[in-house]
């Protein structure tokens, strides 16, 4: 086994510990680049390049920005994706120090991700999925918490860690929920070392989303945010002005429509509106999504956010010791 990047090391060298999200559809080389030069780790889908020859482009280009002193960037396997040996076999020959693996167990990938060099964080919503993604040697966790965008999580994320740190000590990351730095801290608080942002960076200039997109989270807010399997089979936050939109009525979804069916209704092949692309998701974050902003602006309030609510949280625990 080779020597691989220590990821608390990774955490600590960022401005604040903070992973923005891959999300499908959204997160390209031009957002990644961007949170990366900010000082946070970006993360992206390695489908999102549709190509192995672009997403050769994408790595040869965050190895470069990498190199320069910017943040680790952070590719993301889909497990049960077809392209996936091939995606690993091109992480493996590029400069990542970190992978997220997704939708699957990471056990087939980890053994050659560590010998590239690369840690690796696996997404996992249920506390049987944490142990097994634990015991295949993972080296974190990401916890998807109820709130998150996209495929959520529904577990309450202080119930989550606490259950985890039962059993594992290894960096844990908490998806859902998480909208400012006084979140981060928070998190911290709670056991977990670093947050997943999303949905508010689906509306910085640089994501890959529809301006029609980002313009409706600017007006969205958590109400808006529907649980509802009926278009991936699996429970997932849609907006629900963006159904209303489709002509079809939120309030009447079956919510039996299994996987199958679901993509014969709403996957890219269908006659109808397409999941993603005009039926788009959010997380309950969506209320602090006020503007279309740089995605570098948004790592800085962040990273402030977070420096200030640090130094509060200091200073009172100076005065309670004076006392």
């Amino acid at each position: 086994m080779g020597e691989y990047a220590d990821l608390r090391a990774l955490l600590q060298g960022l401005r604040a510990p903070m992973i923005v999200a891959p999300m499908l559809r959204v997160s390209g080389l031009e957002l990644t680049a961007a949170v990366c030069a900010a000082g946070a780790i970006g993360a992206f889908p390695t489908v999102n390049a549709r190509t192995p020859e672009r997403l050769d482009e994408w790595l040869s280009a965050l190895d470069q920005l990498q190199s320069e002193g910017a943040a680790p960037y952070c590719p993301n396997l889909i497990i049960k994706a077809p392209t996936l040996a091939e995606h690993l076999g091109l992480i493996c020959a590029h400069e990542a120090k970190v992978v997220i693996t997704s939708v699957g167990s990471p056990a087939p990938v980890i053994e050659p991700l560590h010998k590239a060099g690369c840690a690796v964080l696996a997404d996992v919503a249920s506390l049987a999925h944490a142990r097994r993604a634990a015991e295949s040697g993972a080296d974190g966790l990401v916890l998807l918490t109820a709130g998150a965008g996209g495929q959520t999580g529904w577990l309450n994320p202080f119930a989550f860690v606490a259950a985890v740190r039962e059993f594992y000590d290894g960096v844990l990351v908490v998806a859902g929920g998480m909208s400012h730095g006084r979140s981060l801290l928070a998190a911290q608080v709670a056991g977990y070392d670093a947050g997943y942002f999303g949905t508010r960076f689906i509306a910085t200039e640089e994501s890959l989303a529809q301006q029609a997109y980002r313009d409706l989270l600017t007006t969205s807010s958590m109400d808006d945010v529907l649980l509802t399997k009926a278009f991936t089979g699996l429970q997932t936050n849609m907006l629900r002005p963006a159904i209303e939109a489709s002509g079809i009525d939120p309030d009447r979804l079956d919510e039996s429509v299994t996987p199958d069916l679901a993509g014969r209704l709403f996957g890219d092949g269908a006659d109808g509106p397409k999941r993603w692309q005009q039926i788009w998701s959010a997380g309950h974050t969506v209320s602090s999504v006020d503007r279309v902003a740089p995605a570098a602006e948004l790592v800085a309030q962040i990273v402030d956010e977070y420096a200030d609510c640090a130094a509060a949280q200091d200073r009172a625990h100076l005065s309670m010791r004076s006392r």
